[in-house]
């Protein structure tokens, strides 16, 4: 399975944890939301253009800020 995803503004914390919430769909359209608690890139490799995309955010949609966090795994 693949997945396309992008990051929202909105933070939620899963057992203390932040996580940012991240929204997208997978290779055949079905919608998902991802819970993000970590997104490293490799020491050898230049993170700025990766910095600068990760700062851009788009506003979450309405099921995201919905969204009930007693269905969180």
């Amino acid at each position: 399975m693949n997945i396309t995803i992008h990051n929202t503004s909105k933070i939620v914390y899963i057992n203390g944890v932040p996580a940012r919430i991240w929204e997208g769909e997978t290779s055949s359209g079905i919608p998902v939301h991802c819970f993000i608690t970590r997104i490293a890139v490799a020491n050898q490799e230049d993170t700025s253009q990766f910095e600068k995309e990760l700062q851009s955010q788009r506003a979450p949609s309405p099921e995201v800020e919905a969204y009930p966090l007693r269905l969180v795994l």
